[in-house]
């Protein structure tokens, strides 16, 4: 049984993430983190008191991550201390934050990703495959997000365009960002040669799809040597 610490807990994802791993026979949620100004901390949630103290993930297997940057920063440290295993789902890091989280690789397994969702990295694979394949001409990245989304482009979109840019050695300026409503995530990306145009797209139905590849990611951590891994690791994409 491994033995879950959550982060965001209350959160979109922390809920959707805390709603699958209870059904889930291969874990226990041993650990619920929120904000000290969090109105339910101090209450019971899946068996588990909810707490903004990080002190309560020792001895967890791994801790699930979706929070914001300073809030994924404490417990970077916390986590790094107690030797447990990350999945960072958090989005919109400074550089800095980035090589802090890298420099905590030395100790612990990561997980890092923009995006969990196994449909969105298959996503990102057949970008790498396209674009290396057809020498576009022109790039162009769309996103759509919920109004409540900070971040902009989405981590996602910035993959998408990391991923692009390497394949195909062009530098691309045409990233719309568009926040609307309660979307939870549309991408698509537009690759055009002088003799057709390719789109590749996903659309999200339900935040389920990101919890479920948390998981998929907590479990993969499991004896893991510490190092910084991937969605594409994950999933099996980079072997």
């Amino acid at each position: 049984m491994i033995k879950l610490a959550i982060s965001g807990a209350r959160g979109r994802m922390g809920q959707a993430i805390a709603k699958l791993a209870d059904a889930d026979p291969e874990l226990t949620i041993t650990a619920l983190l929120e904000h000290t100004d969090h109105p339910e901390v101090g209450t019971e949630c899946y068996g588990t008191q909810l707490t903004a103290d990080n002190a309560s993930i020792k001895g967890c297997d791994a801790l699930i991550e979706f929070t914001l940057p300073d809030g994924t920063m404490a417990n970077l440290k916390a986590a790094a201390q107690y030797g447990v295993p990350m999945v960072i789902g958090t989005t919109g890091f400074t550089v800095q934050q980035v090589d802090a989280i890298k420099s905590a690789t030395n100790d612990i397994p990561i997980v890092l990703a923009s995006n969990m969702s196994i449909g969105v990295n298959t996503l990102f694979k057949l970008i790498q495959i396209a674009t290396g394949k057809i020498a576009p001409h022109t790039i162009s990245i769309s996103e759509t997000h919920h109004i409540h989304k900070k971040d902009k482009p989405s981590g996602t979109a910035k993959t998408m365009l990391q991923i692009a840019e390497k394949a195909s050695g062009l530098t691309i300026d045409n990233v719309e960002s568009i926040r609307e409503g309660e979307v939870i995530g549309d991408h698509t990306i537009r690759l055009e040669s002088g003799e057709d145009v390719l789109t590749i797209s996903h659309h999200a139905k339900d935040r389920s799809m990101f919890a479920r590849g948390a998981l998929t990611a907590a479990k993969y951590l499991q004896g893991k040597a510490p190092g910084l891994y991937n969605m594409q690791d994950v999933l099996g994409f980079t072997s």
